[in-house]
C-alpha cells in the first residue's frame, strides 16, 4: 500500500524535529540545588530535566485545621526520613479540598531547612521515575517525589513505573528518596461493579478477583495510608475562623459571617478546607473594598 501524503508529511516532520533537537543546546538535568527547595520534572522532546520552582507555596503546618491525626502521622514520617531513619512512602486519599496536597507542601516548608527537597512529577512523566531517582542517588539532601491527584486507567505506562519504583525493582530503593502521592481514589484506579463478580468463594471466605487484586497491589506498596474525610459544619466554620484571622479580620464571630460562610459552602456543595479558604479570601477582600470607599 502506498504511503499517504499525510504519512509522508508526518515522517518528514518527525525527522526535522529530531535534527532540531540535536542542534539545540542541551538542557542540564541537574539544577543548582541551592536555588530552590522545590523542583518540577519537565520534558523537552525526549530529554527530561529538573526545573526549580521559584515561588513555592509557603503554607505552614499550623495553618492546616481539622486534620490533626493525619498531620501528626505525616510529620512524624517526614521527620524520621529527614533524620536518616527508616520511613515509608505515603498515599494520601479521600475527600477533595481537605488538605492532602497542602499537608505535603507544609511538611516541605517545615523540613526544608534540614535538607528536605521536593520534586513534583506529573502522572504522564512517571515513566521517568528510574531516571529521576538515579539523578538523586548520591545527593546529600532528602527528596520527596510528589505526585498530586494521582489516578490511572488500565494499561497506562506510569502505573507500572510507579509500582516498580515503590517496591518492585531488582535495584535496592534509594535511601534518600520517598514518594508522597495524593488521590481521590483509595486504590488509584477506577473501580467497577462488574469487578465484584470476579470474587470467589473459597471455603466460605470471599477472595477478590484478579482485577481487584491488581489494583490493590499498587496502593498497598505505600507503607503509610492517610485518609481524609469531609468536614462537618463545626469543623468547616472553625477553619473559616482560622483563615479570617490570617487575613486580619477582627469581626469573625458575627452571625452574618457564619450565615454567609455556610451559604458559600452550600453553593459549592462542599464544606472543605479549600472552600473555607476561598470564602475567607472573598470576605476579607470585600471588607477591604469597603474600607477604601
Amino acid at each position: 500500500m502506498k504511503q499517504s501524503n499525510l504519512d509522508r508529511f508526518l515522517d518528514r516532520a518527525e525527522t526535522l524535529l529530531q535534527r532540531v533537537e540535536q542542534v539545540l543546546p542541551g538542557i542540564p538535568a541537574l539544577p543548582a540545588w541551592d536555588a530552590a527547595i522545590a523542583f518540577r520534572w519537565r520534558k523537552r522532546g525526549t530529554q527530561g530535566f529538573l526545573q526549580a520552582v521559584e515561588h513555592p507555596h509557603r503554607i505552614a503546618l499550623k495553618d492546616l485545621q481539622g486534620v490533626d491525626e493525619q498531620k501528626k502521622l505525616l510529620d512524624r514520617n517526614t521527620r524520621q526520613f529527614v533524620q536518616g531513619l527508616p520511613a515509608n512512602n505515603v498515599l494520601l486519599t479521600g475527600a477533595r479540598g481537605t488538605g492532602k496536597s497542602s499537608l505535603i507542601k507544609a511538611a516541605l516548608n517545615e523540613y526544608a531547612p534540614k535538607g528536605l527537597r521536593l520534586i513534583e512529577v506529573e502522572r504522564q512523566e512517571l515513566v521517568d521515575l528510574p531516571d529521576i531517582v538515579e539523578l538523586l542517588y548520591r545527593r546529600s539532601e532528602r527528596f520527596i517525589v510528589y505526585c498530586d491527584d494521582l489516578s490511572f486507567d488500565a494499561g497506562e505506562p506510569g502505573y507500572r513505573a510507579l509500582k516498580v519504583a515503590l517496591d518492585g525493582s531488582v535495584a535496592a530503593p534509594s535511601e534518600n528518596v520517598l514518594i508522597y502521592a495524593t488521590s481521590n481514589r483509595r486504590h488509584l484506579m477506577p473501580e467497577y461493579m462488574a469487578e465484584n463478580l470476579e470474587a470467589r468463594n473459597v471455603d466460605g471466605e470471599v477472595h477478590p478477583g484478579e482485577t481487584t487484586e491488581e489494583k490493590v497491589s499498587l496502593s498497598e506498596r505505600f507503607g503509610l495510608w492517610l485518609s481524609f474525610y469531609p468536614f462537618d459544619q463545626d469543623q468547616y466554620l472553625a477553619i473559616v475562623q482560622h483563615w479570617l484571622a490570617h487575613f486580619g479580620v477582627t469581626d469573625r464571630d458575627s452571625e452574618q459571617v457564619r450565615r454567609e460562610a455556610l451559604q458559600w459552602a452550600l453553593g459549592r456543595g462542599s464544606r472543605s478546607g479549600r472552600s473555607a479558604w476561598q470564602f475567607a479570601r472573598d470576605w476579607s477582600g470585600r471588607l477591604g473594598l469597603k474600607s477604601r470607599k
